[in-house]
């Protein structure tokens, strides 16, 4: 399997990991991906990539099964607004696509905040940086590879 950025992010760390490809399923939603996996869609978690009223950007890593509130977002980056950046500036500002956006091995790291609710999580998923490939990996283990915070972000 052709190695992507967070792949080599996580080797360089020497973090352990799994590669799941569910890429013959075409799903793309976190939380078909979540049954596809056959996994608790509390500990697959969806990269979401956002713009503040400073016209900075924003990361928020979610649970498939929740939904980012904004209000919250903004305030755990001391915004007084987020929105949802559009599908066609993903690529420009984070090297990614939709559906394989992972917090990992962005082209420039933004600011990152996980929901709270990861801590609490046995298995961490998150997208491997293309569609069809998730990476699992020990909740603990990220903070070697990605500058975060947590902060309760869902609704």
């Amino acid at each position: 399997m052709e190695k992507t950025n967070p792949m080599r992010i996580l080797d360089r760390a020497k973090v352990e990991y799994t590669v799941h490809d569910y890429s013959s399923t075409g799903s793309v939603a976190a939380t078909d991906v979540a049954s596809v996996l056959g996994e608790d869609p509390k500990e697959v978690f969806k990269t979401l990539v956002t713009q503040g009223k400073s016209e900075r950007y924003y990361v928020f890593v979610v649970p498939s099964d929740k939904e980012l509130d904004l209000k919250k977002a903004a305030a755990s980056v001391g915004e007084k607004s987020v929105q949802m950046i559009p599908s066609k500036e993903l690529q420009p500002v984070t090297g990614y696509i939709h559906g394989g956006c992972s917090p990992l091995g962005m082209r420039k790291q933004l600011r990152t905040v996980v929901d709270v609710s990861a801590k609490d999580c046995r298995r961490f998923y998150v997208s491997g940086g293309k569609v069809g490939l998730q990476i699992e990996i020990d909740f603990g283990d990220l903070e070697k590879v990605l500058d975060f915070r947590l902060e309760d972000i869902t609704r």
